[in-house]
């Protein structure tokens, strides 16, 4: 093989890794998992230190608050949470949210 037909078929680490995952059928898992682990990141250290547990089934965040008036807050901004979340993987990842 020549040098010139290995730099058709070159591709960047982050190409690669979105074949990988698309192969695999793995970019929901994968979407979901950013969202956990960049918790605090999206929604900053207020919201972040009063989210006592955090997953994703079926398109549905389960998030557990332990402030009350957070959680009251959250609960009204609800379709801007997932509007945010959403953007934020760049599809519509997330459908619904509930409140433990």
């Amino acid at each position: 093989m020549s040098i010139r037909a290995r730099k058709t078929q070159t591709r960047s680490v982050g190409e690669a890794f979105e074949q990988f995952l698309d192969v695999y059928k793995l970019q929901k898992k994968f979407d979901e998992s950013y969202l956990i682990v960049f918790w605090e990141r999206i929604l900053g250290k207020t919201i972040s230190s009063r989210t006592k547990q955090l997953y994703i089934k079926d398109g549905v965040l389960f998030i557990e608050i332990t402030s009350p008036s957070l959680k009251q807050d959250l609960l009204l901004s609800k379709t801007r949470l997932i509007e945010l979340l959403n953007e934020e993987v760049g599809k519509k990842l997330i459908h619904s949210i509930m409140f433990l």
